[in-house]
């Protein structure tokens, strides 16, 4: 079962989000600068790619947040940086970004660029399910499983108190 979870996260994780949902409030800079970065990466021009989501993440775009914390992950255009990766998701997964929180979920249940911890995990992917992302609720009921008790209610009250920012 475990081999089974890894290779769902493993396929779970890391798809740059295309799509311009979650661009409605954003300034019309930002979203050009989010169609000229995916324009880019989709033709693996990753280093321009990597400069527009550049432009909009620092204006706070949760889309070009997490889409540079793939790049980070698989090592696009930039050394591969798991660490780098999980900073990335992480700022795009407290706006609520649905695809940032279940990567983020990713890199918690592998250990990847942060210490492994099922409780964050199971977080993570509890608020990414709340928003019907599949694979999160897949995923976190697998981990589930491996579970304890307490770790499961600690979870839930992180759930509970999680706010976005």
């Amino acid at each position: 079962m475990i081999a089974t979870l890894r290779r769902l996260l493993l396929v779970a994780s890391g798809a740059v989000v295309l799509s311009a949902s979650g661009m409605a409030q954003v300034s019309t800079d930002a979203s050009k600068a989010v169609s000229q970065a995916n324009a880019a990466y989709a033709q693996s021009d990753y280093a321009e790619a990597l400069r527009w989501y550049g432009l909009a993440a620092a204006q706070g775009v949760a889309q070009a947040q997490h889409n540079l914390g793939v790049m980070y992950e698989r090592g696009q255009g930039v050394p591969q940086n798991d660490a780098e990766a999980v900073r990335w998701y992480r700022l795009a997964a407290a706006q609520g970004f649905a695809q940032a929180q279940l990567n983020l979920g990713v890199m918690y249940y592998n250990g990847q660029g942060v210490t492994q911890n099922y409780v964050e995990a199971y977080k993570w992917w509890s608020l990414a399910a709340a928003q019907d992302n599949r694979n999160a609720t897949k995923n976190r009921d697998i981990v589930r499983t491996e579970m304890t008790p307490a770790q499961v209610a600690e979870g839930q009250r992180l759930v509970a108190a999680w706010r976005p920012k």
